[in-house]
């Protein structure tokens, strides 16, 4: 592409969008504002803070706009304002209303962190997890009104292996994205806009919101699948179990193929490996724990102080 830079507007919010921000300025294009969402209270003193996009962006001196929501004429005026060829969106958080996608020259691009049309919607890395895929990856999308229905232009795709986690998984699909965004404005700036594919209309499934409440352990479960959710859940929320009558949160744990008599929840043995806890099929071992108000620590700490333990079997 000769004559002027392509003009970009980048859009998002967390931690996972800033490599992809970093792929924009890296790429040649011209970031020309980072729309993120509104400074928002964090931490014990409920400060607010602002986004880690809008930290980034302010540190590469690019201009920041924090709408409530792009649904006014006011807040679609002012992007517009910016005569963006492009608009990449990752992780923003805000839906992006049909005038909105119509405004930029080449539309809106949209980095999803799974291989569409499997897990659309809001936690698509923890839902993979939970459900057992073996493979996940990332789509660079063309946008239009739907919830991530959009054709595709570009993929990556990466095994999810046994050791997983919610945190390894992010870390991973968020490298992959600033990757196939890099790909993707190669390629327009050069002229070769890649060529959208269709989305199949089987394998449709939806990702959505993690709610805290599903960080509980149920011992009747099989040993495999609460593995998984401690896995998806670390970082956030952080699964929560019970072991001998106190409530802990289990940032580590594998699924032991072992038969048993015993009651689910309760103690199998317990050492120096982990603490094993009977579940419905099979027994979770436990590695890594944290009382209320502690610390992560490993089951051998945990044993040190919970001796009466060490006797089970």
């Amino acid at each position: 592409m000769t004559g002027a830079p392509l003009r970009v507007v980048f859009a998002g919010t967390p931690e996972f969008s800033v490599p992809c921000l970093e792929a924009c300025r890296a790429s040649g294009a011209e970031v020309v504002a980072v729309y993120t969402q509104p400074d928002r209270p964090a931490g014990r003193g409920r400060k607010l803070t602002p986004s880690p996009v809008k930290q980034a962006a302010l540190a590469a001196g690019i201009p920041v706009e924090q709408p409530e929501s792009l649904k006014s004429q006011e807040a679609r005026d002012t992007l517009a304002a910016w005569r963006a060829d492009l608009m990449v969106v990752v992780a923003y958080g805000l839906i992006l209303p049909r005038k909105v996608l119509a405004l930029p020259r080449l539309g809106c691009w949209n980095v999803h962190a799974s291989l569409l049309p499997r897990w659309r919607g809001a936690a698509p890395i923890q839902r993979a997890i939970l459900a057992g895929d073996t493979e996940s990856g990332v789509d660079l999308m063309q946008m239009e009104a739907g919830l991530d229905t959009g054709p595709v232009l570009l993929e990556r795709r990466t095994p999810i292996e046994r050791a997983d986690t919610g945190g390894s998984l992010h870390d991973r699909l968020s490298a992959l994205g600033a990757e196939v965004l890099a790909e993707g404005l190669r390629r327009a700036m050069a002229g070769e806009t890649p060529s959208p594919r269709a989305q199949p209309e089987d394998g449709v499934t939806y990702a959505h919101k993690l709610d805290k409440a599903e960080a509980k352990l149920d011992f009747q479960r099989d040993a495999l699948s609460l593995e998984r959710q401690v896995r998806a859940f670390d970082p956030w929320p952080v699964a929560e179990g019970e072991i001998a009558g106190e409530p802990l949160r289990i940032w580590a744990a594998e699924a032991i193929a072992r038969d048993h008599a015993a009651a689910p929840g309760s103690v199998l043995s317990a050492g120096r490996d982990g603490i094993e806890i009977a579940c419905g099929e099979g027994a979770l071992r436990v590695t890594a724990l944290q009382r209320a108000g502690g610390k992560r620590i490993g089951a051998a700490d945990y044993l040190n102080a919970r001796p009466e333990l060490r006797s089970a079997r």
